[in-house]
C-alpha cells in the first residue's frame, strides 16, 4: 500500500469550506479532520485561539499558537494516517497561516513560511482546494447560520479582505499544489466542482485508493 494523499480545504470564512470538507472526505473514503484542532491539544489550543472571551492575543502569539496545535495534528494525526496509506481531508492547514497571519495580521511571510515547514516537518498538502466567494456573500452566508461568530470571524472587514487576498497569492504563487473553485451556488454544485478538481489533480477516483 502506498501512502495516503492529504488534501486541504482553504479560504476565507463563509465560503463552506467545512461543508464541502465533510463531503469529500465522505466521498473519497477519508480521514476528515480539522484545524484548529484535531486532536486532544488541538481543540484545547482551538477554543483558545477562537473563543470571543476578551483576551487579547498578539499577532504573533496567536501564529505560534497556530503552530503548536499543527505540530501535535501532523504529528498524531496526519503523518501516520498518511503512512498507513490513507488519505486525508483536513479543513484548513499551513495555507490558513499564511493567510491569516500572515496577509490579514501582517507577520513576514518568509518566517512564518519557515516556521510553518518547522512544525510540520515539511509535509505539504497533495492539493490545497481554495473556495472563493465575493466578501459580501461570504458574510450573508455567515449571518444566515445563526451562529455567533468566532473571534476571527468577528475581526473587521479590511482584515478579511487582506487574508482573501492573501489566499489568491498564494494559490496564484503555486498552481501545482493549489486549484481555485467557485464557491458560488448551491452545496452539491460546490461539491460537484471540488470532487471534479481533485479527480484531475490527484485521480481519476471513484473513492480513495
Amino acid at each position: 500500500m502506498g501512502r495516503g494523499r492529504l488534501i486541504a480545504l482553504e479560504g476565507p470564512d463563509g465560503t463552506g469550506k467545512t461543508t464541502q470538507a465533510s463531503l469529500l472526505a465522505t466521498a473519497l473514503d477519508a480521514l476528515l479532520t480539522r484545524e484548529p484542532g484535531g486532536t486532544a491539544l488541538g481543540e484545547r489550543l482551538r477554543a483558545i485561539l477562537l473563543e470571543r472571551d476578551g483576551i487579547r492575543i498578539t499577532p504573533k502569539a496567536e501564529a505560534l499558537l497556530m503552530l503548536a496545535q499543527r505540530a501535535e495534528h501532523t504529528a498524531c494525526v496526519l503523518a501516520p494516517a498518511l503512512e498507513e496509506g490513507r488519505w486525508v481531508v483536513t479543513d484548513r492547514y499551513t495555507g490558513s497561516t499564511l493567510a491569516y497571519q500572515g496577509y490579514g495580521r501582517g507577520l513576514d511571510m518568509e518566517e512564518l513560511a519557515l516556521a510553518c515547514s518547522w512544525a510540520t516537518g515539511g509535509l505539504q498538502p497533495d492539493l490545497s482546494v481554495l473556495l472563493e466567494l465575493p466578501g459580501a456573500e461570504a458574510r450573508r452566508r455567515q449571518a444566515a447560520r445563526g451562529q455567533l461568530v468566532d473571534r476571527l470571524e468577528d475581526e473587521a472587514a479590511s482584515f478579511h479582505h487582506r487574508v482573501a487576498i492573501g489566499y489568491r497569492a498564494l494559490a496564484e504563487a503555486d498552481p501545482l499544489r493549489w486549484a481555485v473553485v467557485d464557491a458560488s451556488g448551491t452545496v452539491d454544485e460546490v461539491a460537484a466542482r471540488v470532487l471534479e478538481v481533485v479527480n484531475q489533480r490527484l485521480g481519476p477516483l471513484g473513492i480513495a485508493r
